[in-house]
């Protein structure tokens, strides 16, 4: 056994990702009974997830269309994409802070590639994600939008945001650890750029000068997500920039993982 987890130890980066990424039964199930035991003894269990989310979208729809001055059947569809799609990036970033420190039990216990934790964090928020975007359903057909084959962009885009989830898990994941502050300053950073992103306004109501936040890569992500399943086409600038994003955070996380992945238990 200590000779395996030497061998282990030893092997080379990319082996080392591909063994914790391949093992989707363990890191799935893992993932999955996260959420079975967060609901434990719930009536409801994970339908609390749509409940709430539903409650709320309901509730802001017709107020903030007032604030607006925007036609209810337009903005609505716009703001329930815009909460639940930030309801997956800002479940996605403060659980990549506490991956590997929330799994410490198991990697204390022996060998396990760190890549596991990243994908078994980033399974337990699709489930969450799978149980909101439902709600987009009712939303659609009461909005009447009409979808044509730019739905289907909206795939490579969701692939995109798993490829930087992914990522962004892994650098925040070693980050985290190391410096336990920086969760307080990212969980600050995301509450700001809330407000910085179009989920309760228009982006054609900013005026010429304020455009320059939508150069934010959320921002981006999220006309890259919503447009498609809006019955539009995202601009060619989002995905050029949500590309240059993407080989960053690759190249990111490829740096700090080759040197730093053998010292996180350390850290822990």
């Amino acid at each position: 056994m200590s000779a395996t987890a030497h061998s282990n130890l030893h092997r080379n980066a990319w082996t080392d990702w591909w063994e914790g990424s391949r093992r989707v039964d363990i890191w799935w199930t893992l993932a999955w009974f996260d959420i079975v035991l967060r609901y434990r003894r719930s009536l409801l269990g994970p339908i609390w997830l749509t409940l709430s989310m539903g409650v709320m979208i309901a509730g802001m729809g017709p107020l903030y269309s007032a604030l607006f001055g925007t036609e209810l059947s337009r903005f609505f569809p716009h703001l329930a994409l815009g909460v639940i799609f930030w309801g997956l990036f800002s479940s996605i970033v403060p659980d990549a802070c506490h991956t590997f420190v929330n799994s410490s039990h198991y990697l204390k216990q022996g060998y396990f590639p760190i890549t596991l934790f990243v994908w078994r964090s980033l399974g337990r928020n699709i489930i969450q994600f799978a149980h909101q975007i439902v709600l987009y359903v009712p939303v659609a057909l009461w909005a009447g939008i009409s979808l044509s084959w730019h739905v289907l962009l909206f795939f490579p885009a969701f692939l995109l945001l798993l490829v930087n989830a992914h990522a962004i898990g892994l650098v925040l994941g070693l980050v985290c650890t190391r410096f336990r502050d920086i969760t307080q300053i990212v969980t600050s950073l995301m509450q700001m750029l809330m407000f910085l992103t179009p989920v309760f306004w228009l982006p054609e109501n900013l005026p010429g000068r304020a455009r320059y936040v939508l150069w934010n890569p959320l921002a981006q992500m999220l006309d890259l997500l919503r447009t498609p399943l809006m019955g539009g086409m995202a601009s060619v600038h989002d995905w050029l920039g949500i590309l240059c994003w993407t080989v960053v955070s690759i190249v990111g996380a490829s740096l700090l993982f080759v040197k730093y992945r053998r010292r996180v238990v350390y850290w822990l």
